[in-house]
């Protein structure tokens, strides 16, 4: 196991590298380099130039040196002092700008992960285990509406109700008397009330996938020759359920962890933009829209580090759980 965690970090260390690689490239596709779309947007904006300031960037971010040069200045300043540049769209450090949205979108997707599988997993084994069931019509016929209706849409329509038939304002995480307000019960409660929108909206079509795959997955496993044996031990059928199938079915999930986040960058910039959320993924897509090169770049960078780290966490989690995998690490 101890072998099997080296050579993961290694390739960890590797991948992450080839990341910063991809990331720096993504700054540098633009025409022109960082400062001369700084001066171009200045210009176009009728605001002058200060020579100083400009010979100041340039050596901050050794633009007037190859792009080796130019690439390791970036890594080191992220590396050494947490410097991801400038973004000349907001005119504010990148770093402050991720210190913001950062947070809030790895809640909302700790958050949206951790109550799809509390609703996903039991209703996965219960349409596995009653096949063909009233219940398992109902589940399967909410799992594809679930997939089917696009988020967006799905958003609109709660934004809607929880407007006119609850009284409570949409667009972001508080109402506007909280915005700015100090943290205390009421902000917290507030909170919760606006919560639970964009984690339904977020989680519905992921959930409604993990119900099928999973119940897939446990029917392919209920009828296997260990299970009947299991049975023929005296088990209950709860227990035998529990213990055997169901941890093999988990695998797939286990291992996708890594994903949770990046898919939830990907799919919830339409949602955040119609739900006004301060995630990154608005800012990402503004960042793109507007060719924002640190800030594009720097946000690719960090959320292709946490997919690396995650699906790190997740191989453990899968030798920690499936025998059979710790079986082959340590041989």
């Amino acid at each position: 196991m101890g072998w099997f965690l080296l050579r993961r970090l290694g390739s960890m260390v590797l991948t992450l590298f080839l990341i910063s690689i991809v990331a720096f490239l993504i700054i540098q596709l633009p025409p022109g380099d960082y400062l001369s779309t700084v001066v171009g947007n200045l210009q176009r904006n009728g605001q002058t130039v200060d020579p100083a300031e400009l010979v100041a960037l340039r050596q901050r971010y050794a633009l007037d040196q190859p792009a080796l040069v130019q690439y390791w200045t970036w890594v080191s300043n992220i590396v050494l002092h947490g410097d991801f540049g400038q973004s000349f769209q907001h005119n504010r450090a990148v770093a402050t700008l991720l210190a913001e949205r950062l947070p809030l979108t790895v809640f909302l997707g700790v958050i949206t992960f951790l109550i799809g599988w509390l609703v996903a997993l039991p209703a996965g084994i219960y349409s596995a285990v009653r096949k063909y069931s009233v219940g398992d019509y109902i589940l399967t016929t909410v799992a594809f509406l679930g997939i089917a209706i696009p988020g967006f849409v799905i958003a609109l329509a709660f934004a809607f109700i929880q407007f006119r038939y609850f009284g409570t304002s949409v667009g972001g995480l508080f109402s506007p008397q909280f915005v700015d307000a100090d943290w205390n019960l009421g902000k917290l409660l507030d909170l919760i009330n606006h919560l639970w929108l964009p984690v339904l909206v977020l989680g519905l079509a992921g959930v409604g996938g993990t119900i099928r795959v999973f119940r897939a997955n446990l029917l392919d496993e209920l009828h296997k020759p260990y299970v009947v044996t299991a049975r023929s031990k005296g088990l209950s059928e709860r227990r035998v359920i529990a213990r055997y199938p169901v941890r093999i079915a988990l695998n797939p999930f286990i291992s996708t962890i890594g994903w949770v986040l990046p898919g939830l960058i990907g799919g919830e910039v339409i949602i955040a933009k119609v739900l006004g959320l301060q995630t990154t993924g608005p800012l990402l897509l503004q960042a793109l829209t507007s060719q924002d090169m640190y800030l594009a770049g720097s946000i690719i960078f960090i959320l292709s580090a946490l997919t690396v780290v995650g699906t790190l966490l997740s191989d453990l989690a899968l030798a920690a759980i499936d025998p059979r995998i710790r079986e082959g690490i340590t041989t």
